[in-house]
């Protein structure tokens, strides 16, 4: 049996998210990061990819404000706040590395903590509409989540992300440590969640699975982005070559450079 409803996800956009960030820079401390990132993110989902170190984690950190950043990020026509509490309002939500449950709660306990925001009536609502999408949860909803395994884990962090019925739905490393079978039951989950309408934005070191669900893509290396391109096209370039297995480039023509297309693209959604 599959963990969610093999159905359109009901929780989340009444209309899909486009967030932009142009000129972002963050890190730790003193320590630079991330380096004068532009980048859009369309409506469906786009997928993070680089070698590890590259700044992934910290780039979906710095737009969910759980580090510093400078520069600008919009979402949609109003720029995104810089506290975590307003940027959940704004109809963001991540599900972070590690997914970072509460192990001595219930599921369900844990489930509704992803809906505190939101009054008393509309956060039963959602839970009970999660526990329909997500019927193994309902299953084990009075079970602590310390005790689940890894995978079981990671579904009931996306759960309890859809309580806050996001725009824009940032996934870091969901795969991280799970079993095949698992990893893809979570990137379709994923897929289908873009395709109900909420935007996904995913940091994922699966390259070939994440890029066989993602319409889009980005590569990272030491804090700057190096390419974007369509997944596909993505899929069979030699910059992945390069990020990932240090492979020399060769002559065919690779996606377009990012730092170049995000500025083009931003500054012309921008300006209409």
């Amino acid at each position: 049996m599959m963990w969610y409803r093999n159905t359109p996800f009901t929780l989340g956009a009444q209309e899909a998210a486009r967030l932009w960030v142009d000129d972002l820079s963050a890190g730790y401390g003193n320590f630079l990061v991330l380096r004068k990132l532009c980048l859009e993110v369309k409506p469906g989902l786009t997928v993070i990819l680089g070698p590890n170190g590259a700044g992934k984690s910290t780039l979906l950190k710095a737009l969910n404000g759980l580090i510093g950043r400078s520069g600008h990020v919009w979402l949609d026509d109003a720029e995104l706040p810089s506290q975590t509490h307003e940027i959940v309002r704004a109809g963001v939500a991540l599900v972070p590395e590690g997914r970072q449950l509460f192990p001595q709660l219930t599921v369900r306990e844990n489930l509704e903590l992803g809906g505190w925001l939101v009054p008393k009536g509309e956060r039963a609502r959602r839970l009970e509409q999660v526990l329909i999408d997500f019927p193994k949860l309902k299953e084990r909803a009075s079970q602590l989540a310390g005790t689940m395994s890894g995978g079981e884990q990671q579904m009931v962090a996306v759960a309890r992300a859809l309580m806050s019925a996001p725009r824009l739905l940032m996934l870091d490393e969901p795969s991280l440590g799970l079993a095949p079978r698992m990893v893809d039951e979570l990137l379709l989950i994923a897929r289908r969640i873009a395709d109900a309408g909420t935007t996904v934005l995913m940091v994922e070191q699966n390259v070939k699975k994440a890029l066989a669900v993602a319409d889009r893509g980005y590569v990272m290396e030491r804090g700057t982005l190096v390419a974007s391109g369509a997944a596909r096209l993505l899929a069979r370039s030699n910059v992945i070559r390069e990020a990932y297995l240090g492979a020399a480039a060769c002559a065919t023509p690779q996606p377009a450079t990012a730092a170049k297309a995000a500025r083009s693209s931003l500054a012309s959604a921008r300006s209409a």
